[in-house]
């Protein structure tokens, strides 16, 4: 790749980089490191109910299969799950990168 490439793509980074963050700064003003934390056990509630789903039904089917309303069920959930995950990673992401500014860390 030559120089002029290189520099197009920093530029382009820098696009983006500024304009997620004129975007999306203000749409979650003061965010404190405190309001991380529902984030976080909403994405734990929902991985544990799964979990959770997943041997209640190993112990109701025993030696059987899942009937198609557990498997049902237990998909819910791990869509549900993987949304929040997705939703979490997304927050991460946006913070690592400078989109969102997080007050109260040291």
């Amino acid at each position: 790749m030559n120089i002029d490439n290189n520099r197009l793509l920093l530029e382009i980074d820098k696009t983006i980089r500024e304009l997620n963050r004129d975007i999306i700064n203000p749409q979650i003003p003061q965010l404190m490191l405190d309001d991380l934390t529902p984030v976080m056990k909403l994405v734990a509630r929902s991985r544990a109910m799964y979990l959770k789903e997943l041997f209640d039904i190993a112990n109701i089917a025993g030696d059987g299969l899942p009937s198609p309303d557990q498997i049902r069920q237990l998909r819910e959930m791990r869509e549900s799950y993987e949304e929040l995950v997705a939703g979490a990673q997304a927050l991460e992401t946006a913070i690592q990168r400078g989109y969102l500014d997080v007050h109260g860390v040291d």
